[in-house]
């Protein structure tokens, strides 16, 4: 990473202004002024999430905003409403009234002397749903978004639900809300009314678990916000960008696929960072791509952008299993349109155990009438390899050597490759099955085997088998009735080398990356009526004329003083006299003090999963968080706890939160929720 320090604007950093909304409410605002733009208006650009600004991703964004408003933009970052040190209480995520908020705060930025009336939006995660939620809106003033590891479809490609199948990452998430949305604003930004709003927040923001957990089939709630509803509702230039080691890749895909305004695709190794920050590596120049981007489409300068593919991906290459990567090798490949002609989907079949890629094989396999059914039903233990739903390249949390999953799994293997396979998009899998019990989900899995035995997982799928059909209308199984599922794995560019086998595993339990249905069940798979397909890409022209990105900046970093240093690790207990199996999780960010503001930052948050020998009613989960803030005229601290466990017709919430005031516990509220199990 090249840090910056010298650019064509000096920049001016006003700590806060209040952007007025329409009903009254305010929003803060930290803005990177260039100088001259009060006299010579500037386009600006919109960062829009509930993540602090004043303090939580302070260093991301010096880091960021004033690179880009050293290049002559105006860069905004605002606290949603509810957070960090905006007006009101945040209740859910992607709500219409963020969104109308939103709405507002571009038509003021565009209003102001210093901004030439066009305004971007961009951001990651949260930042990057709003921005296509927002452009789906169409305010006037929005000519163009970056949208970075997000999703167009809130119920199936999101961190709550995959394939009807209750995530992991749904606890894990409401954690993260659970604790931001329970602290106070900065006594320094707001004033004495600081505490006031800080009590309105642990009160009435609520515990987003709950409605998360009580519409578990697709409906309204999910779909009101989801962009995939209707494409054409977007009418602004979009850059979608993804990593593969990230939960949302998809989008990418899809994006490129059904928009109809002018659009790019970058899909590299990363997990959920920003690219410039990326890991796994290479790294790119992110902050420049996205100048080239905002100058084309706020300034009208030609700068070569939309002359290139129009989605651009990372092909990787083989490697050994690892639970975290520095670096991915590959190769950089691009389609000047999405589907592409260079993909083409190669149907396999399956036999007993085996992958059928023999030469001239082409079709649906052939039964010979003597067919019959393997039989699976996975121990607890599969998926405590499989690593996190979205890796955030912080902790060891990718997918480690999959054989020890494969030994409780149903595995079907290629033989050798004679020659490389690349693949690029979303491989699938037809399966013809029965169930001895109307409840039962299927994890598949397609893996890299090297010649010494070791296994890569590449991508995976999840189905919760009620939910073959429709995710808005669930049906149970008819025990022993046979059925065909068709289960999408993850997109992916991948090469498989010479000499390399393909494995499919498939499993009945993916725990805890998916939660476990109410019992366990056997699961009969009959290959000769199943097939594996593959997108097999084939090089194209645009590979060849791909310039390379330019190496990693960004402006120079906040100065912080550490008193503690973060710490992240993933932990297996395997307890044998109890036969009890836990995976910890540790994501301590550590304590230090930004110097800037003189304000200390304490950060920590544990997750725990267990289950107890084969009892699939034993599936629980426990997260706890401590979050504090010091300065010498303020001494706060938020502690949270919450518990999901079930049984076979219910899920069970509990829940706790503690705010303290100068070592002084000044509020406490627990919550009991019983929520039944829909076909889950």
């Amino acid at each position: 990473m090249s840090i910056m320090d010298s650019f064509p604007y000096q920049v001016r950093e006003i700590e806060n202004v209040f952007i007025p909304m329409r009903d009254g409410a305010q929003l803060a605002a930290r803005i990177w002024l260039p100088e001259g733009a009060e006299g010579t208006p500037m386009p600006a650009i919109l960062e829009y999430i509930p993540y602090r600004k004043r303090d939580i991703t302070r260093a991301r964004d010096n880091a960021n905003h004033a690179y880009m408003a050293g290049h002559g933009y105006v860069c905004v970052r605002v606290d949603m409403r509810g957070s960090g040190d905006s007006d009101g209480v945040v209740t859910d995520e992607y709500t219409q009234q963020e969104q109308e908020d939103a709405v507002d705060a571009i038509a003021w930025l565009a209003e102001q002397s210093w901004c030439d009336g066009n305004v971007g939006m961009m951001g990651i995660s949260w930042g990057g749903f709003n921005s296509l939620q927002v452009a789906a809106r169409r305010p006037p003033e929005l000519k163009a978004i970056i949208s970075i590891c997000s999703s167009d479809d809130l119920y199936a490609d999101n961190m709550h639900y995959m394939g009807g199948c209750l995530l992991g990452d749904n606890l894990s998430e409401a954690t993260v809300m659970f604790a931001f949305n329970s602290l106070p604003p900065d006594p320094q930004i707001v004033g004495n009314r600081w505490r006031d709003m800080w009590f309105d927040r642990m009160e009435n923001s609520g515990l987003w678990l709950e409605p998360w957990l009580e519409h578990q089939r697709r409906s309204s709630y999910w779909t009101t916000s989801s962009v995939n509803e209707d494409y054409a509702a977007i009418q602004c230039p979009v850059y979608a960008i993804g990593g593969w080691a990230d939960g949302f890749t998809n989008t990418v895909l899809r994006l490129m696929q059904h928009l109809e305004v002018p659009r790019k695709g970058l899909i590299g190794p990363w997990g959920h960072k920003y690219p410039h920050q990326g890991l796994p590596g290479p790294a790119i120049g992110f902050l420049q791509e996205a100048l080239r981007w905002w100058d084309h489409w706020l300034k009208g300068r030609d700068t070569g952008i939309m002359d290139e593919p129009m989605l651009r991906a990372w092909q990787q290459d083989s490697v050994p299993p690892d639970t975290s990567y520095e670096e991915r090798p590959g190769r950089w490949i691009g389609e000047s349109a999405w589907p592409s002609a260079n993909v083409s989907e190669r149907r396999y079949g399956l036999g007993p155990y085996t992958i059928l890629m023999g030469e001239g094989y082409g079709g649906p396999h052939q039964r010979n009438g003597q067919e019959s059914a393997l039989a699976l039903q996975s121990p607890l233990s599969v998926g405590l390899a499989a690593g996190k739903w979205c890796s955030y390249a912080a902790t060891p949390d990718l997918p480690g050597d999959q054989r020890e999953e494969d030994g409780g799994s149903l595995i079907f293997s290629s033989r050798e490759l004679a020659e490389p396979v690349d693949i690029f998009g979303m491989p699938e899998i037809e399966l013809e099955i029965s169930s001895h019990k109307p409840q039962a989900m299927l994890a598949v899995r397609l893996s890299d085997v090297a010649p010494d035995g070791k296994s890569t997982r590449v991508t995976y799928g999840l189905l919760n088998l009620s939910h073959r059909n429709s995710d808005a209308d669930p049906e149970p199984l008819v025990p022993h009735r046979r059925y065909r599922v068709r289960i999408p794995m993850n997109g992916i560019a991948q090469r498989f080398p010479a000499g390399h086998q393909l494995r499919l595993s498939i499993s009945t339990s993916y725990w805890p990356l998916a939660w476990l249905p109410p019992e366990p069940a056997q699961v009969d798979i009959y290959p000769e009526g199943s097939s594996l397909i593959l997108p097999e890409r084939t090089p194209g022209e645009e590979d060849r004329r791909l310039p390379a990105f330019e190496e990693p900046e960004e402006a120079p970093p906040l100065r912080v003083h550490t008193y503690a240093a973060s710490q992240h690790n993933w932990l297996l207990h395997r307890d044998l006299a109890t036969k009890e199996s836990t995976l910890e999780v540790i994501n301590d960010q550590g304590h230090f003090r930004i110097e800037d503001i003189g304000t200390e930052v304490r950060r920590s948050t544990r997750e725990w999963y267990s289950t107890f020998n084969d009892d699939f009613t034993s599936a629980r989960g426990e997260t706890y968080t401590e979050r504090a803030f010091k300065r010498d005229d303020w001494n706060v601290e938020v502690y949270t706890r919450t518990v999901l466990s079930c049984d076979d017709s219910n899920f069970y919430i509990h829940a706790q939160l503690d705010g303290y005031e100068d070592d002084y516990r000044v509020f406490s509220k627990n919550w009991e929720k019983v929520i039944p199990r829909d076909h889950m």
